[in-house]
């Protein structure tokens, strides 16, 4: 039972064309779980007819009407920086933070999309061979599970990106944060899938609006495993081109539910049963739905 009487706690989510953003719901719900009332509100940019450049004034509504933080997505991972007081290591190291933390005066900086990611991997495709894999996108989804797969051991990544020169300045940063590992932007996808063990894919393709998959269906074979990011749909052309192929494959789901749980555990103080939220997502996902990459 939810304590009424209780002050409830606020949040939101600042982005841009994020109506179908199932964060809100992933929020209230485990809220109400805890039994305390919690408001999480979309702050949509489309809908308000803003632009990032309204960052500054929205930061300092949210700490006017006593918000306790907000989720930062599309397009003001990065942008929203300069905004704020601290940053989380992680954050710092990857230029994006997704969650803002709002307390005493103060905006600190953190991501969890990275650690999304990491767990999702981690649950969804144990034992995966993390000798070499090729990430389609450098934008900042992919800052996120490159660093996420990373940080889990992987020794070999090459990274694909329309923009040539943001797929090299990724490997360039990433290669000063992991020395150990090789991280290249090679400019032949065949080549490095044919040497790969797996393929993560972090950019929109697949989604209702950007049919299609990544890469050509025959660079795919039954040694590969498949790690998506787009969750609108949960099986994308890609994953179902990948399993047809015999491949391992994580849909986008658990990236969606764990970046979540990281930030209402930072919002709220409070642990959330990661089970329940993957419940809760599973629900809200077994419908038609249409959604933001991320968030």
């Amino acid at each position: 039972m939810v304590d009424t009487c209780l002050k409830p706690l606020k949040a939101g989510l600042i982005g841009a064309g994020i109506q179908a953003s199932l964060t809100p719901a992933m929020h209230m719900q485990e809220g109400a779980a805890q039994g305390f009332a919690y408001d999480y509100e979309l702050i949509d940019l489309n809908q308000r007819g803003l632009s990032p450049d309204s960052l500054p004034d929205l930061l300092t509504q949210a700490e006017q009407h006593g918000l306790s933080g907000l989720n930062i997505t599309h397009p003001c991972k990065q942008l929203v920086i300069p905004y704020l007081d601290e940053l989380s290591d992680e954050a710092r190291a990857l230029g994006a933070v997704n969650t803002v933390v709002l307390k005493g005066g103060r905006r600190y900086g953190h991501n969890t999309d990275w650690w999304g990611f990491a767990e999702s991997f981690r649950r969804g495709l144990p034992g995966a061979d993390l000798g070499a894999a090729v990430q389609i996108g450098a934008g900042g989804a992919g800052v996120a599970t490159a660093y996420a797969i990373l940080s889990l051991g992987l020794r070999s990544l090459a990274v694909f990106d329309l923009d040539q020169q943001r797929a090299t300045y990724l490997a360039q940063a990433l290669s000063a944060l992991f020395p150990e590992a090789t991280i290249t932007a090679p400019g032949d996808l065949a080549l490095a899938m044919r040497s790969a063990a797996g393929l993560i894919h972090a950019t929109p393709t697949g989604m209702a609006r950007y049919p299609g998959t990544p890469l050509p269906p025959e660079l795919l074979s039954p040694r590969h495993w498949v790690a998506e990011i787009v969750y609108f749909p949960l099986e994308t052309e890609l994953l179902k081109t990948a399993r047809q192929r015999g491949c391992r494959v994580l849909n986008g789901g658990g990236m969606a539910v764990f970046q979540a749980v990281g930030a209402f555990c930072l919002f709220t103080g409070r642990e959330p049963d990661a089970g329940r939220m993957k419940q809760h997502f599973d629900s809200l996902t077994s419908g038609n739905h249409s959604s933001e990459v991320s968030q």
